[in-house]
Parts: structure tokens; C-alpha cells; sequence
């Protein structure tokens, strides 16, 4: 069993920088992946970023040059890096893992991303 812990969500303005974080614990043999998906009011779960066990990053276009997605790989933690918030980066920001030892994906409990005025 994989155990996924969040942090780092807010309120933030316009503009501003937020960083999320998820720690990993468990048994992750096969670790394939780990990242962020969002999920806005409404709205289906979309992937925002995403980093592979060696290391290589996507991200979605709506973040490109905005987000920037990184790994302790020691502390099995996964840091999400917004800068310039826009108000449509609101969402409930959701960390994942992938294992190729699992037909499905682990998903941590979710962390709220306000940015308003």
C-alpha cells in the first residue's frame, strides 16, 4: 500500500507563488511516476504536472513556464513550484503516484488552491 501526504495549499493573490509538496511512504517497488493533477469546481481532474522515476517532467500547457515539478527522490517527495498564479489555477490539487506494479494509480487526499483578490 502506497500512502500519499500533501501540504502547501492557500490562499494566494494574483501573481503570487505557492509550493505543494507530497511525501510518499510505503511499499513503492516500481515506482514509475509521481505529480499533480487539479480539479476545478465542476471540472474533470486534469493532469497539471507530472515527473517520471528518472526524473524527466510534463507538464500541462495551461502551467507551461509557470509550474515547475521536482523530486527528492531520498525523501520520495514530489514539490509542485506555481509562480504567477492566475485565478482560473484555482482547484483542488491532487498528488498521484504510478507504480508498474499496480493497475491503478494512488492518490493523495487533496490540497485547495485559492487565488483571488
Amino acid at each position: 500500500q502506497v500512502r500519499l501526504v500533501e501540504s502547501g495549499g492557500g490562499l494566494v493573490q494574483p501573481g503570487g507563488s505557492l509550493e505543494l509538496s507530497c511525501a510518499a511512504s510505503g511499499n513503492l517497488f516500481g515506482l514509475k511516476a509521481m505529480g499533480w493533477y487539479y480539479q476545478a469546481p465542476g471540472k474533470l481532474r486534469e493532469l497539471a504536472a507530472s515527473i517520471s522515476s528518472t526524473g524527466i517532467p510534463t507538464y500541462a500547457d495551461s502551467v507551461k513556464g509557470r509550474f515547475t515539478i521536482s523530486r527528492d527522490s531520498a525523501k520520495n517527495t514530489v514539490y509542485l513550484t506555481m509562480k504567477n498564479l492566475k485565478p482560473e489555477d484555482t482547484a483542488v490539487y491532487y498528488c498521484f503516484a504510478r507504480l508498474s506494479t499496480s493497475l491503478g494509480d494512488f492518490w493523495g487526499q487533496g490540497t485547495q488552491v485559492t487565488v483571488s483578490s
